[in-house]
């Protein structure tokens, strides 16, 4: 059987989102919405959830909060899921590079949060406090 066609940010997110947690229906489109700034609709979301649990890439287990199934991706779910990453993650990539900032110690990427701090009158970043200190003490001997 072949792969389910992601042809929308609703699936790629929807997917995403069971690759994190199992979740229920309303709690995947509330998050989409509040990731993609779009209104998701029962329509768009439980057909598509149905498609999933069709091809085994995702199976509901018990009843969350208020008697609703919550989804859960499968082993198969898992290896779908990692196709797609393959599939977008040059995409990703490109997306992702501009908001990356290089540590000026270790040369690791910070892509959120990262440690600041000002050392000879520049102002650099740092993935953490401990790369700061080996930075100042390399630095300013």
């Amino acid at each position: 059987m072949p792969d389910i066609e992601i042809k929308n940010m609703v699936k790629l997110f929807t997917v995403l989102l069971l690759s994190e947690k199992g979740q229920h229906g309303y709690e995947i489109m509330k998050e989409v919405e509040k990731r993609t700034g779009k209104k998701v609709s029962p329509g768009q979301m439980y057909p598509f959830l149905k498609q999933l649990k069709m091809y085994r890439y995702v199976e509901t287990k018990g009843r969350a909060e208020r008697d609703k199934q919550a989804y859960y991706l499968t082993p198969e779910g898992r290896k779908f899921v990692a196709r797609l990453s393959e599939k977008f993650g040059d995409m990703f990539e490109i997306a992702i590079k501009p908001r990356l900032t290089v540590c000026a110690h270790c040369n690791c990427e910070i892509y959120k949060g990262g440690y600041k701090e000002r050392i000879n009158g520049k102002l650099l970043s740092f993935c953490c406090e401990n790369c700061a200190k080996g930075y100042r003490t390399l630095n300013t001997q």
